[in-house]
């Protein structure tokens, strides 16, 4: 019997599901890959960055609005499932928040660990998605703490002596990490001063975050779900600006055609495969149907 395959992707907070991967996973749900969504905290302390959403009712109530631009989102990509990891968010670095008991990045690790094995062994992914380990760029503690726990989550799920009150053992068989693509940025770049635009990227922006280009080992062509960053990041309407020229200052139709493809660092791996891949199942399957 063939194994369902499964793609499990984890994320810190609502909104970094439309940011980082969402064609892939558009994509593979719609070539029938039963897709699942872990976000680790509720955005609590997320900034209200688009100003018509700048309310007091929203702002009074900004766990549930961003819970249901969460769904929106979702359902714009094609996640099967949306689970809550069920933390705070922690804040940026060295916030008040940071020191919630409630929040992910004062939690103990093996505790989200284990909520992440449970999801683990119960949707049992062939492949997860987690963030990459070079946080230099972007220091945010959830951020930190989410790379943390899905690769120990990746690393236990299969041992039967970790969190066997959590389930029965499921050894995931790949682990990649997102990749900020310095490709992308700077040929966005590069097309807003050659259509006689301004830039929103400035000099920066290439230096502060680390260029991963050389460690990309998967990229995945994006024909057909170019659309579904910028569909699924407007469905985060207290977070993404429709006017922000940071997201949006290009044409739509001439966005969809910088660098369309998602990448990927190959983290670990126990199936055989050749780099560079094209597919984040390269090798599952066919382990999955012996």
């Amino acid at each position: 019997m063939t194994e369902r395959m499964c793609l499990m992707t984890v994320h810190a907070h609502p909104d970094d599901e439309a940011s980082k991967g969402p064609g892939t996973v558009a994509k593979y749900h719609a070539a029938g890959v039963h897709t699942v969504l872990v976000t680790c905290t509720g955005g609590e302390e997320g900034d209200i960055l688009n100003p018509a959403m700048d309310t007091p009712e929203v702002k009074a109530d900004i766990a549930a609005v961003r819970a249901r631009e969460l769904s929106a989102s979702a359902r714009v990509i094609g996640y099967d499932e949306v689970v809550m990891l069920g933390y705070r968010d922690s804040g940026m670095p060295e916030s008040e928040a940071n020191r919630n008991p409630a929040s992910f990045a004062a939690a103990p690790l093996d505790a989200a660990v284990a909520r992440l094995v449970a999801e683990v062994r119960r949707a049992r992914p062939q492949v997860m998605v987690g963030y990459g380990d070079d946080h230099t760029g972007y220091p945010h503690p959830d951020h930190i703490r989410a790379h943390e726990t899905a690769l120990g989550a990746f690393e236990a799920a299969g041992d039967p002596d970790l969190f066997p009150e959590v389930g029965e053992p499921f050894q995931p068989l790949k682990l990649y990490y997102t990749v900020w693509s310095y490709k992308r940025t700077w040929l966005t770049h590069q097309k807003f001063l050659e259509l006689g635009l301004e830039s929103p990227y400035d000099e920066e922006w290439f230096t502060r975050r680390p260029d991963e280009e050389d460690r990309i080992t998967t990229s995945i062509d994006l024909a057909g779900y170019e659309d579904v960053r910028r569909e699924s990041l407007l469905a985060h309407a207290t977070q993404v600006d429709p006017n922000s020229k940071w997201w949006f200052g290009l044409p739509p139709e001439v966005a969809k055609t910088i660098h369309p493809f998602d990448d990927y660092v190959l983290a670990r791996s126990l199936v055989d495969t050749d780099l560079p891949e094209s597919d984040l199942f390269a090798g599952v399957r066919a382990t999955a149907s012996r």
